[in-house]
């Protein structure tokens, strides 16, 4: 490991875990963790609050070691109040942390425009991490004129953008964004994530999701129906944070408890636990990023059936997985029972890791950020 300055980091973010959204943009916090190793660092989060009285409610406490403040705004159904309303939580908010060195900002979003206001008023440098797929090439219709605008404007002003996915760079340059970009992928805790061989004695497959329509938890479903009157030794476990009633009726409607189980919201080590029982990861969506579910399965030493969106083709190859086309479903069925069957030659779950730990770990992601600060600083 090089040896790094211990630097003062503020992390805002469009996206953060708070009290009325307890897993969004989950992998910023885990990306901040992950600089807390090298670097002193604080987060700063504001988000409004429909049903809120007050103008302002601060939340300030020490959440895996960092601390972490975010301030609960009165939302209103105007779109510049709001807007203002959140950048005078940031001020209050920022008042209450030490002045940091650096910014690390997420997402290219208006919410930015506060580093950006930093910047001016103390010369505080700021990076932007990206992981929003409006901006992946395909996407780029559901981008406003003025949302693009601003995307330009506020990333003229970083040092670096750095995007989680190859993807996403080509995403944003075609966009006409001409700022120094470097991809840093999501971290994946794993210490936490590792193969534990006691899987269970039945072929598991394994989705877990916020189970929105754009991850097609049905069609899984429908596959597993499909796939269990081929050869019905297996069981799909299927759950998240997310809508399980429909879920749950056309399991019922069509016999299937037996072998299809649902499962509500898990914290981060129920997942783990979830990932040690199951032989087999399955991601059907439309689009993704690079989506964290993937690295912590192989971290896990489990392989992968996904479909070939996004930057899910930078982490998966013949050997760790299965890429399908969106929208296919008979290749979902026929890749679920070539894995089932052992059609299908994957790597060993050590290799799995491995690729992982060397990839994707806390200590190699906080090492590239830290390459980072030190050559915004220097600027």
């Amino acid at each position: 490991m090089s040896i790094h300055t211990r630097h003062k980091i503020l992390f805002i973010s469009s996206w953060f875990p708070n009290r009325l959204e307890p897993t969004n943009g989950n992998f910023v916090q885990r990306h901040a963790e992950a600089v807390s190793l090298l670097h002193d660092v604080e987060v700063l989060h504001a988000i409004g609050d429909f049903n809120q009285k007050e103008k302002f409610v601060f939340d300030d406490e020490m959440i895996n070691g960092i601390r972490t403040l975010i301030v609960y705004y009165k939302n209103s159904k105007n779109p510049l109040q709001n807007f203002l309303r959140r950048m005078k939580s940031y001020q209050l908010g920022f008042k209450k942390m030490q002045k940091p060195d650096l910014v690390h900002g997420n997402v290219l979003h208006n919410n930015m425009l506060f580093a950006v206001s930093l910047k001016r008023k103390y010369g505080i440098p700021f990076v932007i991490s990206e992981h929003w797929s409006v901006f992946q090439e395909q996407n780029h219709v559901k981008i406003s004129k003025s949302a693009r605008f601003l995307a330009k404007k506020i990333a003229e002003k970083a040092s670096f953008i750095l995007p989680v996915t190859e993807n996403l760079i080509s995403g944003l340059r075609n966009l006409g964004i001409k700022t120094s970009m470097k991809v840093i992928g999501n971290v994946v805790d794993t210490e936490l994530f590792s193969p534990k061989f006691e899987k269970s004695e039945k072929f598991t497959f394994l989705h877990i999701s916020n189970l929105i329509s754009l991850k097609n938890p049905e069609k899984i479903i429908k596959a597993a129906i499909d796939l269990h009157q081929i050869n019905p030794y297996f069981e799909l476990q299927i759950g998240g944070d997310g809508e399980l009633k429909f879920l749950q009726k056309m399991i019922h409607l069509n016999n299937s408890e037996s072998y299809i189980k649902t499962f509500g919201m898990l914290s981060l080590e129920q997942v783990s636990e979830k990932m040690n029982a199951a032989n087999c990861f399955v991601l059907f969506s439309d689009y993704e990023n690079q989506p964290c579910v993937i690295l912590e399965s192989l971290a896990s030493g489990i392989s992968v059936i996904a479909t070939n969106v996004g930057g899910i083709s930078e982490l998966l190859n013949e050997k760790r997985g299965v890429l399908i086309e969106k929208n296919d479903s008979h290749a979902l069925l026929e890749a679920m029972k070539n894995v089932l069957q052992k059609n299908v030659a994957l790597e060993s779950s050590e290799s799995l890791r491995k690729y992982v730990i060397e990839n994707f770990s806390k200590s190699v992601i906080a090492e590239k950020f830290s390459e980072i600060y030190k050559q915004a600083l220097m600027k």
